[in-house]
């Protein structure tokens, strides 16, 4: 081989190089966007309730067509038993289409967001059918319930909702399981605790790791049940976990909860991620009860048969194959789960052959997401982690991490398997933090999928997804008429020219504690078109729609089809407004 060509062939590998390190990418733009409100912990977080910290929703509270964003705020023990903090802070983007980064403005002291207590989850859903997205927020002690009034304003609707509830409630997953129009809400409670009455910081094995003192539990605490709220269609509701199977009478550590119709049968079901204990596969007895089936469908332990330590959940379709699959975050040396669905086979554990598993063995996962973060058709995974002992940065040994850890991004290769691309992507950038929850959406609304991260103690994390190809996207709304009017439980169903279906379903509440944008967004690649849609909608009941084009944010109302088209803000990845790194 000559010198000429042996030059080529290496040109040829570093143009490889550099578009594949170009394939996904992030910008930190936390500090531009006017999110600036830290979560509220201790510096050594002595007991578990004050290391789990909280998470984000991404949602359009003004009706711009932007979304919005609402962080929990936490609480230390001694800050709860003087009060506490409020539950919520809202930053209302401003700028819209004439800003090239998203920018924010707290509006919490305008909102009547003032409800004081310890916040854990967000969530945000019309769960009165007025049109109007209302804000849930879970907490130690209460949740909260706020009534949206428009533009951005609220009243705290808790006591006469009947949502208060009781314990350390963590999560929370809405949907219509029994298909009456009305939103229900599922709560997963972790831990049974008494702040006069705490276990002393690390005073026996359950509150020792790796030989450090650390904070005591989950194990050697006593768990909690879980609760269910069943909606009476009147802007009440009524606590009946126990009559519908959702009790957790063995009182398992319950934080993400997530629904979705994984066996295709037009009911809903829901999946709860318990903390250091098997976790929760509950099958829709057609909206009469939900059953445990999570042992025999293999999605409860890992392909060991051991439990694990889980707090995030996640559903898609990584595979292209018309099933929902289910990605489950883990403490650390346990790795985070993927399970295929087999459909009648029940699910399989694909964890280290699709190569999502051994990378996240040094990690404790928390929030996560299915998204198409360049794309091309196929959906990639970006992890949140960070650990729940401060102390670790005292730990030294090789394999260890420390409190503060980065994220994983796995780019998904369309065989089945993924790379770990964080290193390429930019994100070893973003300063290192302990992150908890992760909430999804197009932020600035143009075709990519950007991330709203919280932190235990710090500042939440605005990633801006930068990402630069000739792949196309389209964004969809679905919209019902006078009840559950956000779709949630619906699924779109693409069939593209060349032969792929690509699903997603509406969900309110998933990763870990948050709730991502209730637009669909589908990569469509850089020359796909859509040949077929299909809507199922919440109640069951299915509608064919034409006229999807890529490069567009299209609404659809149920019977009437396309109701609306925008332009994104971008046409082409590769244009001047592709550059959005400042």
């Amino acid at each position: 081989m000559n010198l000429k060509a042996a030059s080529l062939i290496v040109s040829i590998l570093l143009l490889t190089t550099v578009v594949n390190s170009q394939e996904i990418s992030f910008a930190d733009v936390t500090e531009a966007s006017g999110v600036n409100v830290p979560s509220i912990s201790t510096a050594e977080s002595r007991y578990i309730i004050e290391s789990m910290s909280g998470g984000a929703a991404l949602f359009d509270c003004d009706r711009d067509g932007y979304l919005d964003i609402a962080t929990v705020n936490g609480s230390s023990v001694d800050r709860f038993k003087k009060g506490g903090d409020p539950f919520l802070s809202l930053f209302r983007q401003v700028g819209g289409a004439t800003s090239r980064t998203p920018t924010f403005k707290n509006m919490t002291l305008d909102t009547g967001i003032q409800t004081k207590g310890w916040g854990m989850g967000v969530t945000a859903v019309d769960y009165d059918n007025d049109g109007i997205l209302d804000i849930f927020a879970t907490g130690f002690g209460s949740n909260v319930m706020y009534r949206g009034l428009g533009s951005c304003k609220y009243a705290d609707m808790t006591e006469k909702a009947g949502l208060r509830g009781s314990g350390f409630m963590t999560g929370a997953g809405w949907a219509d399981f029994d298909r009456d129009g009305d939103l229900d809400v599922m709560i997963p409670r972790y831990v049974l605790l008494n702040l006069t009455d705490l276990p002393d910081f690390g005073s026996s094995q359950s509150c020792s790791y790796r030989g450090i003192r650390v904070q005591c539990g989950p194990r050697g605490l006593p768990g909690e049940s879980d609760l269910f709220f069943r909606n009476r269609g009147d802007g009440t509701f009524e606590e009946v976990g126990d009559s519908l199977g959702l009790a957790d009478k063995k009182k398992h550590f319950g934080l993400g909860a997530a629904w979705n119709d994984y066996d295709n049968d037009g009911w809903i079901d829901l999946y709860v991620a318990n903390d250091a204990n098997p976790n929760y596969l509950y099958k829709n007895n057609r909206g009469m009860s939900l059953m445990d089936v999570a042992f025999q469908t293999g999605s409860s332990y890992s392909i060991d048969g051991m439990e694990q330590g889980s707090m995030g959940v996640t559903w898609g379709d990584f595979d292209n194959d018309g099933l929902f699959d289910l990605f489950v975050t883990n403490f650390a040396s346990e790795y985070n789960v993927l399970y295929r669905n087999l459909g009648s086979r029940g699910f399989l554990d694909v964890s280290m052959e699709s190569k999502v598993g051994v990378v996240s063995k040094p990690f404790v996962g928390w929030g996560a997401g299915f998204f198409d973060f360049d794309n091309d058709g196929f959906l990639d995974l970006l992890v949140a982690n960070g650990h729940v002992y401060p102390q670790m940065e005292l730990a030294q040994a090789p394999g260890y991490l420390g409190f503060r850890q980065h994220f994983l991004l796995h780019r998904n290769l369309g065989n089945g398997t993924f790379e770990e691309v964080s290193k390429e992507s930019g994100l070893p950038e973003v300063p290192v933090r302990s992150r908890r929850g992760m909430a999804f959406g197009d932020i600035n609304n143009d075709g990519l999928i950007d991330a709203v991260v919280t932190s235990v103690g710090d500042l939440p994390t605005v990633l801006l997804n930068t990402t630069r190809n000739r792949n196309l996207s389209l964004t969809v709304c679905l919209k019902q008429p006078e009840k559950n009017r956000d779709s949630i439980g619906a699924r779109l169903t693409l069939k593209t020219s060349s032969s792929r279906v690509l699903m997603r379903e509406v969900e309110a509440g998933s990763s870990y504690l948050s709730q991502n944008d209730l637009r669909l967004h589908f990569g469509l690649g850089s020359k796909e078109t859509v040949d077929q849609a299909e809507v199922r909608w919440s109640d069951g009941s299915k509608e064919s729609v034409s006229g999807l084009v890529a490069g567009k944010i299209v609404t659809i109302l149920k019977g009437k089809g396309i109701v609306k088209t925008e332009d994104l803000r971008r046409s082409r990845p590769d244009d001047d407004r592709a550059d959005r790194k400042e």
